[in-house]
């Protein structure tokens, strides 16, 4: 017993000695910061919006290192209690004892554990980092606009219409990896120097299993000399800008605007449907700010009918992160909606860095929203000028699209201009994963302005697939506003190409295909190539990635048809509806309902062909991720089922 209490004692001594050093050096470390002169030790909290008023003012900037002090604390109080007992005795004798306290060796080993633990946070970030970067990828790109189709699968997956808009090709393409083929021995030998971008070509003569016609395709691979592990994004002057309308409040799986037209709003299930937008949204701004280093700066506004400031533009390293996480996390909603202002405060705050060196910084603004404007001038050419004069200026944009009823029409046009694109968030986990892997290519646009120009009596190009300005591109001209870094290796890259449908207007004769383009400082490159056209039955196919992009397209299209069919049947239907708008809100153009899935006959059949065709492709093709596209069939003929 006597030894016992010894023991208990001395652990309570040494413990009370333990925390009077350890509470010594918390106080003195930030002082030894404060004298150092190569940086300002503090960490600001400048957040303006609603800031609340903090009793205890005079603790609220202190150094980040203040957040060592509990679990440093306890690390060391455990070291300290392990120094200071041994085992004695031998055999099965072995008792516990505690030893005699040695003041000195305990400062020494306190001390030299807290300079190990000072360094070993940023040693294992740069050794994962290395490590990380050891591997020898190549990096591809991808073009700008849409970065996925979440939205269209989201629509289809609780039973609702979605737009023509939420199916891109683009952004259908970036949920793929593709063969985007190897470039030519006499095209490498003629380089001098590593290419920031080269096209590469690929061939396909397919039969169309709806329509049994044979079709010609060629595909623009989006390759770079420039390997992934040299590849850096730039230091970025980042603005978020935050929709906290009130139509941001709803569940990320209801459609608002139903409460005004008398339909019933979807009850909240599951993990992500307990979360209104707004809270997704923040949740995905925190974890955006986990991406960014201590030299980027970050500022953010807010708006609803109006905009506000909530925290000034300013150096990451010098910002209480935190703190700035938890005032975002406590924001709510507010009024109606005006994207105008938004877009236009988010912009001034960009003004002072207007003339930044382009080659080092990158000027973003990435705003979410669920992109219903009814505030102001919410015309599409009114935010499309906003969006124009924004690129113009250097301040390129990122639209975040949250919940369902996000309106990728009016966000499909916006992202269409020079280093503009989207994405769509229905949860946050699959969003902080995403940001995790590739929110340096999303950030980073590297070439611009490209255009394809096609020279031949023999061929035209009859369609364009892959590119936002597809509907900008002519019979003999392809283009391409943005291209972003893309992930890539063994000659697969993400989204990396750019599908042609080609109409053959002779037997013979091969193409010339010339390429300019601007990098990020407007310097103009210039490529040209002989393509040799194969003479081949069908189905031939050059690679897996023309056969892949095929497979997608033809997919796209039929699911693009039926949604325009459903629409305009509801069209005509709609005149015999209940017009009367008394004590009922008139929606805009952008504020839209939801519509429930249809399916005819005619396309539950086609669907079916379909859905034969993506599994006897995914035979050759391999690729899991096509289970994505087999649901949505398979969803499709079940609700035509379901509704007869």
């Amino acid at each position: 017993m006597k030894t016992a209490r010894k023991v208990i004692l001395s652990v309570i001594l040494l413990s009370i000695l333990n925390i009077g050093i350890l509470e010594g050096l918390i106080w003195i470390y930030p002082l030894s910061q404060i004298s150092s002169a190569s940086e300002t030790p503090f960490k600001i909290d400048d957040w303006v919006y609603k800031t609340p008023i903090y009793p205890d003012t005079q603790f609220k900037n202190l150094p980040e290192s203040e957040s060592l002090s509990y679990p440093f604390l306890g690390f060391l109080l455990f070291l300290g209690f392990l120094l200071n007992l041994e085992f004695t005795g031998k055999g099965k004798e072995i008792r516990l004892r505690a030893r005699r306290h040695r003041v000195t060796e305990l400062l020494v080993v306190i001390v030299v554990v807290s300079i190990l633990y000072s360094i070993s946070g940023p040693m294992i970030c740069s050794i994962t980092d290395q490590g990380r970067r050891s591997a020898e990828m190549s990096m591809a790109y991808s073009v700008g606009g849409a970065k996925d189709i979440n939205n269209f699968r989201e629509n289809i997956r609780n039973g609702y219409l979605p737009r023509v808009s939420d199916i891109t090709f683009e952004g259908l393409f970036y949920d793929y990896f593709f063969d985007i083929g190897n470039q030519s021995s006499a095209a490498a030998a003629s380089s001098t120097s590593p290419r920031l971008f080269y096209p590469t070509y690929s061939w396909a003569i397919s039969k169309n299993p709806l329509s049994n016609e044979t079709e010609h395709f060629l595909s623009v691979g989006l390759n770079s000399d420039i390997k992934s592990s040299e590849f850096k994004r730039k230091k970025l002057n980042l603005v978020v800008v935050l929709d906290i309308s009130a139509s941001m409040d709803t569940s990320l799986q209801s459609y608002y605007y139903d409460q005004f037209v008398g339909k019933s709003i979807k009850s909240k299930e599951a993990v992500d449907r307990n979360l209104s937008k707004l809270k997704v949204a923040c949740m995905s701004i925190v974890s955006i700010l986990d991406q960014l280093s201590p030299d980027d700066h970050f500022g953010m506004v807010l708006f609803d009918q109006e905009a506000y400031l909530a925290k000034p533009l300013s150096q990451v390293g010098g910002t209480n992160l935190p703190l700035i996480k938890k005032h975002i996390l406590e924001i709510e909603t507010g009024g109606s909606t005006n994207m105008e202002d938004g877009l236009n405060t988010g912009a001034k705050l960009l003004a002072e860095y207007a003339d930044v060196n382009k080659s080092e910084y990158e000027n973003r603004i990435i705003f979410l929203t669920d992109a219903m404007p009814n505030t102001d001038d919410d015309s599409e050419s009114g935010l499309l000028k906003i969006t124009k004069e924004n690129s113009l200026r250097g301040n390129h944009i990122t639209f975040i699209g949250i919940g369902v009823d996000f309106n990728s029409e009016l966000i499909e046009a916006l992202t269409k201009i020079r280093g503009a694109n989207y994405y769509s968030v229905h949860s946050n986990t699959e969003f902080k994963n995403r940001l995790d892997n590739e929110f340096e290519y999303m950030v980073t646009p590297m070439v611009f302005d490209l255009t394809l120009k096609l020279e031949s009596n023999s061929w035209k190009i009859e369609k364009v697939y892959g590119s936002p300005e597809a509907s900008q591109s002519t019979g003999e001209i392809m283009k391409v506003n943005t291209l972003f870094p893309a992930p890539a290796e063994n000659g697969e890259a993400r989204g990396g190409l750019v599908l042609l449908k080609m109409k053959k207007l002779a037997d013979a004769g091969d193409l010339c295909l010339s390429v300019s383009y601007e990098d990020r400082n407007g310097k103009k490159e210039f490529q040209e190539a002989e393509i040799e056209a194969p003479q081949q039955e069908p189905d031939f196919y050059q690679n897996t990635g023309i056969r892949k992009g095929i497979m997608l397209t033809r997919y796209a299209e039929i699911l693009h048809n039926w949604i325009n069919g459903v629409k305009e049947i509801g069209t005509i239907a709609s005149s015999s509806k209940d017009d009367w708008m008394y004590a009922r809100q008139a929606l805009n153009n952008w504020e839209q309902t939801s519509i429930s899935l249809k399916v005819s006959n005619e396309l539950n059949q086609k669907f079916g062909i379909m859905k034969n065709y993506l599994e006897s492709e995914n035979l050759i093709l391999k690729d899991t991720g096509l289970k994505r596209e087999l649901d949505v069939l398979n969803h499709l003929t079940n609700q035509h089922r379901s509704s007869r």
